[in-house]
């Protein structure tokens, strides 16, 4: 490998990042095994309330946030090749995703509370708000980071040499995408 390959190649964004996915991931994979755990011990009470579940919305869900992660890609290559106008365009693309996943899932809990199904009807109701009530928490911050990083590149904060924060928000952005990705089989499909 010459000098010039060891000298392109880098982590991207900071190594605080990757320290805070990682210690995030691992919280969550410690709840995604507590609720096998319990599904294992309560199968048909699992099963049958997944069944109150959509699998569409949760579908249309997923297509809302890896929309919103392929926008996020977009914003950063911009910022590698220098196309500074278009990153803020691909940055609100983003946000007008996670606002729509935000505004699903509380049309989805206002659907289910109002039918009398709250976190204290049953373990899976309980893991259901829990784990999609943590996601949505992480789908806040990121919108609200979306925001910061929408309002610094339209003051051309990014470019080629200065990227580090915008790669950190996509990397986060990305983390909250996987959680989903994990989530949705996991509470709506697993029958």
């Amino acid at each position: 490998m010459s000098k010039a390959t060891v000298a392109t190649k880098r982590l991207p964004a900071v190594e605080g990042v990757w320290v805070f996915v990682g210690a995030d991931m691992f919280f969550f994979a410690v709840l995604f095994f507590s609720f096998m755990s319990d599904r294992v011990k309560q199968t048909d009470v699992f099963q049958a309330s997944a069944t109150g579940l959509s699998a569409d919305i949760g579908g249309i869900n997923t297509l809302i946030l890896l929309a919103s992660s392929w926008f996020v890609v977009q914003a950063v290559h911009a910022a590698k090749q220098d196309r500074g106008a278009e990153i803020a365009k691909w940055l609100l693309a983003a946000f007008a995703c996670g606002i729509a996943f935000w505004v699903s899932k509380v049309i989805e809990y206002g659907d289910k509370l109002g039918a009398g199904i709250t976190p204290v009807t049953n373990d899976f109701y309980m893991y259901y708000y829990t784990l999609t009530g943590l996601h949505l928490l992480h789908v806040t911050g990121g919108c609200v980071m979306l925001v910061y990083l929408w309002l610094r590149a339209r003051g051309g904060a990014y470019n080629s040499q200065r990227m580090a924060v915008l790669e950190g928000g996509g990397i986060y952005w990305h983390m909250v995408d996987l959680l989903w990705i994990v989530l949705f089989p996991l509470l709506y499909l697993m029958r």
